[in-house]
């Protein structure tokens, strides 16, 4: 497949859902006369833990700008000769998108604006604005609406990353999870309430394949999935890939809404955990139709259940 027709710039590459993204972006290639580069602090170009990664990236034809992303005059320097800007920020840095977005709008060059939209719908309906762990991503929305009027801006809406899904939080089990070792998984509800998903390998697919198709990604909210499934599947497939029987419980909603109260109220940081996993027990990640086939991609170009719970039984060692 031809290589990416853009210079791109990524922010947040290294993080736990950027490395896929960034991965992925760096395997489809720039076309010549274009680069791919990525913006990052000078801690973390020369850290221990990311040399292997960076290096890997750079072998490949990756470009490493180092600067503070707060830092205005850093951030515009990043931007020139740049036509596309993907961010793949974390959660805690959501807002920073705000400036980074502003300068994007005022430089020469930035033409298209992927801002870290990755995960749960935040407007799936009428609820979601009242959803605390959304606030952040709805300030950025509405700065884009009511202030960006040259930029075009891309949201790619993933649902939640199943690869994180699957596993359990310790002393917070109730909130849902599968763990190998010792065969046990806690659903929510009866457990057959359809949940989409998209593995973190193919959110980086998804990205490419956006890129790939400007006709149909640019300006938009594209709704995209690897699969949908059920709690009680994914505990079946564990089931089948194991040769064993797994004992599995049940967290009922009711509960699950109680335990994301006290969380909240108690200041404890997996009370967004306990938020999201509720939305997805209540149908918030389900569409009559995702913008898979707009991007060009069918059913079986993403990874299936079967390959998820693999990789995760691997990694489990067992």
């Amino acid at each position: 497949m031809a290589a990416l027709p853009f210079t791109i710039l990524i922010f947040g590459g290294t993080g736990a859902i950027g490395k896929h993204i960034t991965d992925a972006i760096v395997s489809a290639g720039a076309s010549p006369g274009h680069t791919i580069s990525l913006f990052t602090s000078e801690a973390t170009a020369s850290s221990p833990a990311k040399a292997a990664l960076l290096s890997s990236w750079k072998s490949q034809g990756l470009r490493v700008v180092t600067g503070d992303v707060n830092n205005a005059d850093d951030v515009s320097r990043a931007y020139e000769g740049v036509d596309v800007v993907v961010s793949c920020l974390g959660r805690n840095a959501l807002t920073v998108q705000i400036e980074l977005i502003k300068l994007a709008e005022q430089s020469g060059s930035v033409k298209w604006f992927f801002p870290s939209e990755y995960g749960t719908d935040i407007e799936y309906d009428a609820t979601s604005k009242d959803e605390k762990p959304h606030q952040h991503k709805l300030q950025v929305r509405e700065f884009i609406r009511n202030n960006i009027k040259k930029l075009q801006c891309t949201y790619l809406v993933t649902g939640p990353y199943i690869d994180m899904y699957l596993s359990r939080l310790p002393g917070f089990e109730a909130i849902g999870g599968y763990d190998v070792r010792s065969r046990k998984a806690v659903v929510i509800g009866s457990g057959n309430d359809a949940v989409g998903f998209t593995s973190m390998p193919d959110v980086g697919k998804l990205l490419v394949a956006a890129l790939r198709n400007p006709d149909h990604a640019m300006g938009r909210a594209l709704k995209v999935q690897s699969f949908v499934t059920t709690p009680l599947e994914i505990a079946r497939e564990f089931e089948k890939q194991t040769g064993e029987g797994w004992t599995i419980e049940h967290t009922s909603n009711q509960e699950l809404r109680e335990l994301e109260i006290r969380l909240w109220n108690d200041g404890i940081p997996l009370a967004t955990a306990a938020t999201l996993r509720r939305i997805w027990a209540e149908g918030g990640t389900l569409y009559e139709k995702t913008d898979n086939e707009k991007l060009g991609l069918a059913p079986g170009d993403m990874e299936p259940l079967a390959k998820v719970v693999g990789r995760a039984i691997s990694e489990a060692g067992k």
